[in-house]
């Protein structure tokens, strides 16, 4: 059966850029960068002729993240950073102080889709207590991600 989530793997169209904002601005650590091609990675993604530049990004905990820029590239999906677009949606990332970590990344230009949320008690509730707040937020292609943070 299953074990744990292994990583998490974004397509891009911007490598270097998508590795300055990972790294740079949300604090991820590269680990390992090379060149995939041939018929073993053609067979797993089911095209022919495909080769890729990957980086992978790892955080402190967690699963590592994946930065993925294929050739030729893919088609570019519209409404990819709407929140209620179909599929996997978004990438959260568990964090300590989340009003210090929004100040800063708002300080340094990113734009969130709101303050800070806290989740209301008579919707979701926590064991022990716990309270979950949290943000959403887009890397420089529009993918979606979040900030939460949880404490009793």
């Amino acid at each position: 059966m299953l074990e744990s989530i292994d990583h998490i793997n974004i397509v891009v169209a911007d490598l270097e850029a998508m590795l300055r904002f990972y790294t740079e601005v949300l604090g991820l650590k590269l680990t390992k960068r090379v060149t995939i091609s041939g018929p073993w990675i053609e067979n797993v993604v089911g095209l022919k002729n495909v080769s890729g530049e990957v980086i992978y990004l790892d955080p402190p905990s967690g699963p590592r993240v994946e930065l993925i820029q294929y050739k030729p590239p893919g088609p570019n999906p519209s409404h990819l950073s709407d929140s209620n677009a179909r599929g996997i949606r978004h990438l959260a990332f568990r964090v300590d102080n989340i009003d210090d970590i929004f100040a800063r990344l708002r300080s340094g230009g990113v734009k969130f889709l709101s303050d800070v949320q806290q989740v209301p008690d008579s919707q979701v509730t926590y064991a022990g207590g716990v309270r979950k707040r949290l943000v959403y937020f887009h890397d420089p292609e529009g993918n979606l991600l979040e900030l939460c943070e949880y404490k009793a």
